[in-house]
């Protein structure tokens, strides 16, 4: 089942209520997301060989609950670099996102409205447009190049490591705040 066909039989009211339900604090931005909502059902999907997974997961820090949305690769290549298949979506766009499987696991875990409302709030985590979105991943993918071309000397004088950033923190371990 595509992430569009779930986005197609369904209403903004239903998933608003359950979106509410699920993501209270989101109240102030409701209409941004209905807003998403109305777009998603007017865009083409577009295909794509990745799916949605949509799981309870428990934070390794805090052991707080909270739900993980990412994608994962139908088809992974052998690729000794990749540590993980698993893909962050929140850069993805928003047609790729409908072209999306939903995982088997995540359909039989979720309703539809709690896949849409997850789903809803993971791709716009960093904004209601996809345009401001872009922007972002630009900037991101700037830093990062910018980071890379550091010769050895300037990465020594602009960067910190994480030791370096515990000790300036006052933290005595990785597990405090």
């Amino acid at each position: 089942m595509k992430f569009n066909e779930i986005i197609k039989r369904n209403s903004w009211l239903s998933v608003e209520q359950v979106f509410l339900q699920l993501y209270p604090k989101e109240k102030k931005n409701i209409s941004g997301y209905e807003i998403v909502f109305n777009d998603l059902k007017l865009l083409n999907p577009t295909d794509t060989d990745v799916s949605i997974v949509v799981s309870n997961e428990k934070d390794d820090f805090d052991n707080e609950e909270y739900v993980h949305v990412c994608g994962y690769n139908n088809h992974p290549q052998n690729n000794s670099d990749n540590l993980t298949n698993s893909l962050a979506l929140e850069f993805t766009s928003w047609d790729q996102w409908l072209g999306m499987d939903l995982d088997e696991r995540s359909v039989k875990d979720f309703t539809e409205l709690e896949l849409i409302s997850h789903c809803l709030y993971e791709m716009t985590f960093f904004g209601f447009d996809q345009e401001k979105i872009q922007k972002e991943m630009d900037e991101i993918e700037k830093e990062a190049d910018e980071i890379k071309n550091m010769t050895e000397e300037e990465r020594k004088t602009k960067l910190k490591s994480w030791d370096d950033l515990k000790k300036e923190l006052d933290m005595e371990d990785e597990n405090e705040e």
